[in-house]
């Protein structure tokens, strides 16, 4: 039997308003496609605990993490980013073992790098909990202890290794005019203490626990200078230490020669103890009062403790 087919006109020409269309309304979906995902991406941003959800707001940055602003951390993340490629990360099998072993390469977490150190940020200024954290950034607990670990280790190796000592010429060049009569004065010092836990061996009670604050601490020397810069970050030690043995075990009397001076606030006694002079409020100790030139360089003194420059070291301190 005969098939008659018919030949197709592979010449002929669609409609122009019929391709017009169809072109117009692939344009419309492709328009809703990408409203859609840019919707989806704003919602599982919205729903994440991450930097990149707070970057737009100073002040969420700010609250967060301490820092000025989000161009602040960045511009901090941008000179330690090229170390984090070989950091060291605590893992459950060496903190275990506590080997001194050179430890191997391990698996990194679920977050990014600039996650991790959000959330050691955020651990750092808030204080939160570690169960708190593992809600927010939807990870173990675990995760976050290992976390915060290996980024204590690795900052304070970075950090550690960058001097912030000013020579006595460069903390001249930016000395304030309300320190004219104190011209000298090379760094501002005072002690600061951190809470801790309660150790379980009495010994260690006895040696951390601060009298000051009624509780287990440690305690480390700040230095600052006239205008304003931290120049000097002690080691922490236990927080039954005084002053003055702090001092000497820092290392920062090392720094001073004699034609600098130091200022210090009242009960920080430490004249002999460094090769320099020392400003410091006038005491009565048995006097009934003070002399005309002991008040007023006991008022001196005390305004440029809550001068705006000292107002960096009190914020540091408040810490404790």
């Amino acid at each position: 039997m005969d098939v008659e087919c018919s030949d197709h006109d592979y010449c002929s020409n669609v409609e122009p308003a019929a391709l017009d269309l169809s072109l117009g309304h692939n344009e419309d979906q492709s328009a809703e496609i990408e409203r859609l995902q840019k919707r989806i991406e704003e919602i599982t941003l919205s729903s994440k605990f991450c930097l990149e959800r707070f970057a737009a707001s100073d002040y969420d940055i700010r609250f967060f993490t301490r820092f000025a602003s989000h161009a602040h951390l960045m511009a901090f993340w941008r000179q330690i980013e090229p170390a984090t490629g070989k950091i060291v990360r605590v893992t459950r099998a060496r903190t275990a073992a506590k080997t001194d072993e050179v430890p191997h390469a391990v698996n990194a977490t679920s977050l990014q790098p600039i996650d991790e150190f959000f959330l050691f940020m955020t651990y750092l200024s808030l204080g939160l909990m570690q169960k708190d954290l593992a809600q927010r950034f939807r990870i173990h607990q675990s995760t976050v202890s290992r976390i915060i670990n290996t980024w204590a280790n690795f900052l304070y190796t970075v950090l550690g290794a960058v001097g912030i000592w000013m020579d006595e010429e460069t903390v001249n060049a930016h000395m304030p005019d309300v320190f004219q009569f104190y011209s000298d004065t090379q760094v501002i010092l005072d002690c600061t203490e951190l809470r801790c836990q309660t150790p379980n061996s009495l010994l260690l009670q006895s040696e951390v626990f601060s009298f000051y604050k009624s509780h287990c601490t440690f305690k480390g020397l700040i230095g600052m200078a006239p205008h304003g810069a931290v120049t000097f970050v002690s080691s922490l030690y236990e927080g039954a230490i005084s002053d003055r043995e702090i001092l000497k075990q820092s290392g920062i009397v090392s720094l001073l020669k004699p034609t600098m001076a130091v200022m210090v606030d009242k009960g920080f006694l430490v004249e002999d103890c460094v090769p320099c002079k020392v400003h410091i409020p006038t005491f009565l100790s048995k006097r009934a009062q003070l002399s005309g030139p002991e008040v007023r360089k006991t008022q001196s003194i005390a305004r440029l403790f809550h001068s705006p420059e000292a107002s960096t070291l009190h914020s540091s301190l408040s810490l404790g």
